[in-house]
């Protein structure tokens, strides 16, 4: 009897609610970092000589702004060390080697590693930066923001067409990154940054970087400005007649 109570009290008692899923980003991002193609061989050119720690090639629309930002950097003695390259371009597989080795979940590991087909890395416009001496800050971790290099970074990078992707606290749920800048031109007409900026139209729309670059002001035409008003031309003086 007492089994058959307990069976009655089963079949009785309300089935656990299922536990609440996370939702689904209608803006195809997968674990958080947006989808990107990887650019051909053919863009890609090597990094200026001595600036990558390993190998490193980015877009060839990158490398003149780069070269300018490096050549900014030697010249300023607040600087304080020199800016070099820890990453540049990464092929997909090469990603995908990456994200898995970052741990058992894969939900932990995009906070610091995009999967593969979903990082800047990809494109040839990103850049991992790495600072020498590194004053005891291993590469790639947040300490690299309080060295002088690196304040020098968020000054100025902007000038030279790149910005900060994963800024403090941003609202993409990605790690904060002080080393990964994204160059997307100084300005909108300069040459390449039509395609890099098309490339992270989504990134920048939904998630701003902080220092970030940004088109001018647009100024809107709303109506046909009032024609201009002539003043009608002085009336001519009556000189005295001269006496013959």
């Amino acid at each position: 009897m007492l089994a058959l109570l307990s069976l009655v009290a089963l079949t009785q008692a309300p089935l656990a609610a299922p536990a609440p899923q996370p939702p689904v980003p209608t803006d195809g991002r997968l674990l958080g970092h947006f989808p990107y193609g990887e650019a051909a061989a053919s863009e890609l050119v090597d990094a200026p000589p001595g600036f990558g720690l390993h190998a490193c090639r980015i877009r060839r629309d990158v490398y003149p702004d780069l070269v300018r930002l490096l050549a900014a950097a030697a010249a300023d003695p607040r600087t304080g060390g020199t800016i070099r390259g820890l990453s540049c371009h990464r092929s997909i597989p090469r990603q995908g080697g990456l994200f898995r080795s970052g741990g058992d979940d894969a939900a932990d590991r995009a906070i610091s590693v995009a999967p593969p087909g979903h990082t800047e890395h990809s494109t040839g416009y990103a850049i991992d930066f790495a600072i020498r001496p590194a004053a005891g800050c291993p590469d790639a971790e947040a300490c690299m923001a309080i060295l002088p290099a690196a304040r020098w970074l968020r000054e100025n990078a902007p000038r030279y067409g790149f910005e900060l992707s994963f800024p403090p606290g941003n609202r993409q749920g990605v790690k904060w990154e002080p080393w990964h800048w994204r160059w997307v031109g100084a300005s909108a007409d300069a040459p390449g940054a039509a395609r890099a900026r098309f490339t992270f139209e989504k990134a920048r729309a939904a998630f701003p970087a902080e220092p970030g670059i940004y088109p001018p002001l647009r100024i809107v035409l709303l109506r046909q400005p009032d024609p201009p008003v002539i003043a009608p031309p002085p009336a001519p003086q009556k000189g005295k007649r001269r006496r013959r």
